[in-house]
């Protein structure tokens, strides 16, 4: 039998208000967007009980409690973006490093976060 990998996606939003330092343009002032989220994780064995890479229902679960800590923030005023630009590739980096500290084990790792400000423009973080 061929070895597989399996991957699970979770999509969720937040909103929040941010502004982008030094950008010499209109994004520095304070505005807002209802951000989109995407995750994905991936596996090459399933859990042996129940046959499943892990719960949608926790994925789900982890990827909310991370987005509590940005929803309806003013993000350069938390404590990850004060010293860093609140741009959609760093809010991509701080879900993917927050959701990993969550979901990792020897047989799921994460594969990557997007963010989108709008569905047209979507920035990416992984570490593959």
């Amino acid at each position: 039998m061929s070895k597989g990998i399996w991957k699970l996606k979770v999509k969720k939003d937040f909103s929040a208000a941010h502004q982008l330092r030094n950008y010499g343009g209109k994004c520095e002032n304070m505005h807002g967007h209802n951000f989109g989220v995407e995750v994905e994780v991936k596996g090459n064995r399933l859990d042996s009980r129940v046959e499943i890479l892990m719960d949608f229902k926790e994925l789900k679960r982890d990827l909310s409690e991370v987005l509590e800590t940005l929803d309806h923030k003013h993000l350069n005023s938390t404590e990850f973006f004060e010293h860093q630009n609140p741009s959609s590739e760093n809010i991509a980096r701080y879900i993917y490093k927050e959701m990993q500290k969550r979901v990792e084990t020897e047989h799921v790792k994460m594969v990557y976060a997007s963010v989108s400000e709008k569905d047209s423009s979507v920035a990416s973080y992984s570490e593959e």
